[in-house]
């Protein structure tokens, strides 16, 4: 796992550290093997398929787009026209079984600039 994704994540304050370590797991679970670097000043997966932002109040789990039918975009928050994302604000907010399926989703359907 990459180094700066490290101090990323351990530079959150919580509950977005927690939520950001959950997240990763549960991404390295569902995709073995995903790359990860860090790309836009947040952990990004997949080479862009997928990424955590933590915010004040929330982590974001973002997902590209490129390639889902409009039924599958609504599935997301957010109004981006490449990327739409999932908003965290605690680790109870989390449904594992839902995040997996979205991320064997997007990871078997979507394209990305960089992938």
């Amino acid at each position: 796992m990459e180094n700066n994704v490290e101090k990323y994540i351990k530079k959150q304050k919580s509950p977005q550290k927690e939520i950001c370590i959950y997240i990763r797991n549960l991404i390295h679970k569902t995709v073995p093997g995903v790359s990860e670097e860090m790309k836009w000043g947040v952990p990004v997966f997949a080479a862009g398929k997928f990424y955590i932002g933590s915010f004040k109040d929330s982590v974001n789990l973002g997902f590209s787009i490129n390639g889902l039918n409009e039924k599958e975009i609504s599935l997301f928050q957010g109004n981006g026209k490449t990327m739409r994302h999932i908003k965290i604000r605690s680790l109870k907010d989390i449904d594992d079984e839902k995040l997996a399926g979205l991320i064997k989703l997007v990871n078997k359907k979507t394209t990305c600039p960089s992938c």
